[in-house]
């Protein structure tokens, strides 16, 4: 039976991340990089996978969990009626290899622990040699090597490391987990100690840096580093999750690989990053974003690889039963190949705000931009698959005519305001004759609302961002009509769905899932523009006690059962959450990056 998605703390070194339930076992683990295959797989169902446990062997009578202070080294606090251990977790700053630390330290009493460590590769395909060697244990897999070091003496069972041992008070017994290529020899062994210390002056380092000081700081700060974990720092992208194929939906077949970069997906971190201070990452990924794009801009692609990688095959693992039955799973995703008209908005403003923070106008990336609204005026007219990606039939997506309009907008205020070069005039009339069409097309009299796409009459949460972007101010009666439409029509339980479940027609997959969050944070923007302050902040603090507790948000919920969906941690969910606290930390209808009413230099 799988742990609940809440069960789970992220711990990540900015290059690879892994997953660490409440009851102390390591079920996801991805190495070297977010999206290379698994070293622990069990998360996705079957028994055999690979994790790595460290618990008290006798009944748990309490658990208590927390992340240090401004960092991601986990702390998970057991009591049993033999006394109290303390398990302290890290994946350690990325050196030459990726490392991850555990130690068990005694508080009370003498605890007996169990340590099982089930190394599979590939997602649970390859099941590696194991021997001991130099007193370390090594496991070799095809590419894939991994190397435990640890005082204890280990011993083989049934294709499963194992150890006994037992703590007393301020006694610490530590492991090191080390990946290298098989082909090379087993790096030096590191102190797990010092790595514990020297990953603690690196978080807090990094935390110091933010400039947020208004209300639910401790909440930013948690998404901040969440969203931080989810970075790839040689590269500068960003992923929208660590793992793959954790349900929208119990048993159903919403399950999706995340552990790419989206343009979309990456822009919203960038502006939750900006808001927070880290310019730093912001150059990272605009230099990232120019590797991967480079070439022939009309292949502009809505996602790469961590690396800029373009061919992101999507298939299925046949073996594994997926988290809580769930099937398929998946490695890959085949939306790689959609148009996705909304993307090139969310990078022109990317760009855009991050100028306006300090980012040095770049004639390069201003090249790129474009290049890449030469491209947007030819497919203007075109249907997409939009914002959700669906799997249906192409439309006149409402919002990713909306963030065109961006794109247009966006690169008319850059040209102007750098003295960059550019058909200034025609994108302005390309600017004016899009927001009349949108107000004629994309709206419905009837409704009093913006619909999903031209002609439909079903309402879309994407909607929402037509004031946050700066389409038509909050003030507008067509704004008000569409957030009181959404209000009727998507709310469940106090929370927001994408679009109602009898769009079937429009997504092309069977019905079922939860409810969105970051819609939901949307709409809390919306009424505090609106002027609607104690609803806005009565949504945005009932959606942060969905968070589990060390502070972490999948991107769907359950209302009923009360359980997270989705992938995880997922950075939709924390950029919303931490814009929705810059939105009400400001002034009312002044929300401090979006939308646009100003221009604040180059």
């Amino acid at each position: 039976m799988a742990s609940p998605i809440s069960d789970y703390a992220v711990l990540g070194d900015t290059e690879s991340a892994a997953l660490v339930a409440r009851d102390g076992s390591m079920d996801w683990l991805c190495l070297p990089r977010f999206d290379s295959g698994a070293c622990f797989a069990a998360l996705l169902g079957d028994k055999m996978n690979g994790r790595w446990k460290l618990a008290p062997t006798g009944e748990v009578t309490g658990v208590k969990r927390a992340y240090r202070d401004g960092s991601l080294i986990l702390e998970t606090e057991f009591t049993t009626a033999e006394g109290t251990v303390r398990l302290i977790d890290v994946m350690p700053p990325r050196q030459r290899r990726p490392n991850v630390v555990r130690i068990v330290e005694g508080i009370t009493g003498r605890v007996p622990i169990h340590m099982e460590l089930i190394i599979r590769f590939d997602y649970g395909h390859v099941v590696p040699w194991v021997r001991c060697t130099q007193g370390s244990l090594l496991a070799i897999g095809g590419p894939n090597a991994l190397t435990l070091r640890t005082p204890l003496t280990t011993e083989g069972k049934d294709m499963t490391t194992v150890a006994d041992f037992t703590v007393g008070p301020k006694e610490r017994v530590p492991f090191a987990l080390t990946w290298h290529p098989s082909h090379e020899p087993s790096p030096e062994p590191i102190d797990p100690e010092r790595a514990v210390s020297d990953a603690e002056v690196y978080w807090k380092e990094w935390t110091a840096r933010c400039t947020y000081r208004g209300p639910y700081a401790g909440a930013v700060n948690r998404s901040l580093l969440a969203l931080k974990a989810l970075t790839h720092a040689p590269t500068g992208g960003i992923v929208a999750a660590a793992t793959t194929s954790l349900p929208e939906w119990p048993g159903g077949v919403r399950n999706w690989d995340y552990r790419y970069c989206w343009l979309r997906d990456a822009t919203f971190t960038l502006l939750a990053l900006i808001n927070g201070g880290y310019t730093e990452e912001a150059v990272a990924w605009r230099d990232w974003l120019l590797r991967a794009v480079a070439g022939d801009p009309d292949k502009l692609q809505i996602m790469y690889g961590v690396g800029g990688e373009r061919r992101l095959p999507e298939w299925e693992l046949s073996w594994l039963s997926g988290y809580a039955d769930s099937r398929p799973v998946r490695v890959g995703n085949a939306a790689v190949d959609q148009l996705q008209l909304d993307v090139y908005g969310e990078v022109m403003d990317a760009l855009h705000q991050g100028s306006a923070v300090g980012m040095a106008p770049d004639e390069t990336a201003w090249s790129l931009q474009r290049s890449m609204l030469g491209v947007l005026e030819k497919k203007l007219h075109l249907k997409d698959q939009g914002l959700w990606e669906v799997r249906g039939p192409p439309r006149h997506f409402t919002h990713s005519k909306v963030m065109c309009w961006v794109a247009l907008d966006r690169a008319v205020k850059t040209a102007e305001s750098c003295k960059f070069e550019g058909p200034v005039a025609r994108w302005k009339k390309l600017r004016s004759d899009l927001h009349a069409e949108i107000c004629r097309s994309g709206f419905d009299p009837t409704l009093k609302s913006f619909v999903q796409y031209y002609g439909g009459k079903e309402l879309d949460a994407s909607l929402l961002m037509i004031p946050l972007v700066g389409f038509l101010p909050a003030s507008d009666p067509r704004v008000q009509g569409t957030v009181r439409a959404i209000q009727r029509s998507l709310m469940h339980d106090g929370f927001v769905r994408r679009y109602s479940e009898q769009s079937s027609h429009v997504d092309g997959l069977p019905a079922g899932e939860g409810v969105f969050l970051a819609c939901t944070f949307w709409l809390a923007d919306n009424l505090a523009m609106m002027g609607e302050r104690d609803e806005a902040r009565a949504i945005f603090e009932r959606l942060l006690t969905l968070r589990n507790d060390v502070g972490l948000l999948s991107e769907e919920y359950d209302p009923r059962s009360g359980q997270m969906l989705g992938n995880f941690p997922q950075a939709f969910s924390h950029t919303a959450l931490v814009n929705s606290a810059f939105t009400l930390a400001h002034e009312a209808h002044k929300p401090p990056l979006r939308p646009r009413h100003r221009w604040h230099g180059c």
